[in-house]
């Protein structure tokens, strides 16, 4: 047919199922911004450019489709970079659409004119710079294969003159690319391994979530009577009321799960990378098991033995593989049976823990929460089909020990990117995506900064995001480094905030301050029936959990005499 390149475009995302983009409107690519109304397509306008981009990826999470993001060429691509990393880590498919300057001025150092390959080379699965015109739909509808195929965002790098002129062309139809279980000597070893363990341990991950192998996973966990550990921030790749679930590991992670997998002679990490991250010492537990065999299935053969050496690997969807290995479990040694002592110890280690995090310390203060005692609070009163982002900060770090979920892609975290600014922005995607489910943001006063002026976004576009901002005043997970290193030296991380409830009423939003605890199940119960977006402005405590991490930082040594005193313990 004859055709335009921006019509060409549009019908491709309209192939690909598109029913919402993501970002900022700009000159660059309006010709084919025009013609979203007439296809069905959503244009989401933000306030700023990193919010349409984490807002795909929140929006791929909760939906398991693609999102997408786009915006004015330079200064509007370069703000994508930060979300485009955090959906990398995430491995969340977000197809980002980047229009550049004209092909007859490029290289001549003109307006809004910057190279934008480069920039994302290392932080998408795939790259392409759209050469022709005609060529448009060809490559876009590759990425988005693409993106889905290798779980990560990609990036389509468009010309703007390049959305003008006529052309005949066949629009090309998604494809679908089948994975695979693995290898069959890869599985047949991995079942050996397990039929032959005496305490086995499955470590759920991403991948776990993404292929839809909860089932599979608590079969062949059930069969093993094998305790299920959560990879770092992936809280809910394992039902949380299983009795075989014993809670996430990494920092801030659970007690019961680090203590279980400290015993395992055989773990199954299914459908993890392993990350650095999340298997490092926390509660003062160097709880990774030396002596171990260890098993990895991942579908991205990248990450086999990347982090940590793999016994066995096996390179294949986490899905098709658990189902593949029990059945090779049951023919090597059938007829398993319950391991009563085994689910003792499981029960017992789970109370242990239960007890001790509901004891922990954290004293409320007059018109002031405790930390800890807002996150229990919180918890209670969290429906069970909320979907819950976290962005990186102490407090929200430490409601990693709080939060249980029964389903998938239901928790969603900045991961080993840990940018500040990603949970709001990241709810409000996912609340877009599936407006059937409540859509709560964890945000430290600090990264709020950088994410409240998209309450107006929510308020524009009726999104009923309800975001739970902690006001303690302070930028805590730095603040805690100069509480340990630097002699209680406060420099940068002390804070003057206002009352983020009445700002959010001034955007329009609903706003509640919260200062008491029995009020905070109360607020997030009322934000949540009242269908709009809500800010809950909780006042807390300046109490603070553990830093990030130990390893990473040293004391500081002062060699100048007009520095040693100002080193000197007292001198804050």
């Amino acid at each position: 047919m004859k055709i335009t390149p921006s019509e060409a475009f549009v019908e491709t995302l309209v192939a690909h199922g598109v029913r919402e983009v993501f970002g900022i409107v700009g000159s660059a690519y309006m010709d084919a911004l025009d013609l979203f109304p007439l296809a069905g397509i959503r244009f989401i306008s933000v306030a700023h450019e990193q919010a349409a981009a984490h807002g795909a990826d929140g929006f791929a999470r909760a939906t398991g489709r693609p999102g997408v993001c786009i915006a004015q060429n330079g200064p509007g691509i370069t703000n994508f970079v930060t979300a485009i990393a955090a959906a990398y880590w995430a491995h969340s498919p977000v197809v980002m659409i980047t229009p550049e300057s004209g092909t007859s001025t490029m290289g001549h150092g003109g307006f809004q004119e910057t190279e934008q390959m480069p920039i994302f080379s290392k932080i998408t699965k795939w790259q392409v710079h759209v050469n022709r015109p005609d060529r448009l739909a060809e490559l876009t509808s590759r990425a988005f294969n693409l993106a889905l195929a290798e779980r990560g965002p990609v990036q389509v790098n468009i010309p703007r003159d390049y959305f003008y002129g006529e052309m005949d062309i066949t629009l090309p139809k998604p494809l679908a690319i089948e994975r695979s279980a693995g290898g069959p000597e890869s599985l047949e070893a991995a079942a050996r391994l397990l039929a032959g363990a005496r305490r086995p341990v499955i470590l759920a991950g991403g991948g776990v979530i993404f292929s839809g192998a909860v089932e599979e996973c608590k079969a062949l966990a059930e069969y093993l009577t094998a305790p299920v550990c959560s990879s770092y921030l992936h809280n809910d790749s394992f039902p949380a009321s299983h009795p075989l679930a014993v809670g996430p590991l990494g920092y801030q992670g659970s007690k019961a799960a680090m203590k279980l997998l400290a015993k395992a002679d055989v773990v199954l990490a299914l459908g993890s990378r392993l990350g650095p991250f999340g298997t490092l010492p926390q509660h003062g537990l160097d709880y990774w098991p030396k002596d171990a065999q260890i098993i990895q299935v991942d579908a991205d053969h990248r990450m086999l033995g990347l982090v940590r050496p793999a016994s066995v690997a096996v390179c294949g969807d986490a899905k098709l593989a658990a189902r593949e290995i029990l059945e090779r479990v049951k023919r090597l040694k059938p007829g398993f049976a319950k391991d009563e002592a085994r689910l003792a110890e499981i029960r017992a280690e789970k109370d242990a823990w239960r007890d001790e995090l509901a004891k922990w310390p954290s004293p409320n203060e007059p018109g002031k929460i405790g930390p800890r005692r807002a996150l229990a609070a919180l918890r209670d009163a969290m429906p069970k089909n909320a979907m819950v982002s976290t962005d990186i900060g102490n407090v929200c770090s430490v409601s990693n020990s709080y939060l249980h979920f029964e389903e998938p892609g239901l928790f969603m975290a900045a991961m080993s990117f840990g940018n500040c600014g990603y949970a709001f922005p990241t709810a409000m995607g996912a609340k877009i995506g599936r407006p059937d489910r409540p859509a709560v943001a964890y945000v430290g006063d600090g990264a709020w900064g950088m994410a409240l002026a998209e309450v107006m976004t929510c308020v524009r576009e009726e999104v009923p995001v309800v975001g739970v901002v902690f006001n303690n005043q302070q930028w805590g997970a730095e603040k805690k480094n100069q509480v340990d290193y630097f002699s209680d030296r406060y420099v940068g991380s002390n804070l003057v905030n206002p009352d983020f409830a009445e700002v959010a009423k001034a955007m329009g939003a609903n706003g509640i301050t919260v200062s008491e605890e029995d009020q905070v199940g109360d607020a997030l119960r009322e934000a949540i029936r009242s269908r709009r977006c809500t800010i809950l402005n909780i006042n807390l405590t300046r109490e603070l959990g553990d830093p990030f991490r130990r390893d990473a930082f040293r004391p500081p040594r002062r060699l100048l005499d007009k520095y040693k005193a100002h080193s000197a313990p007292g001198q804050a």
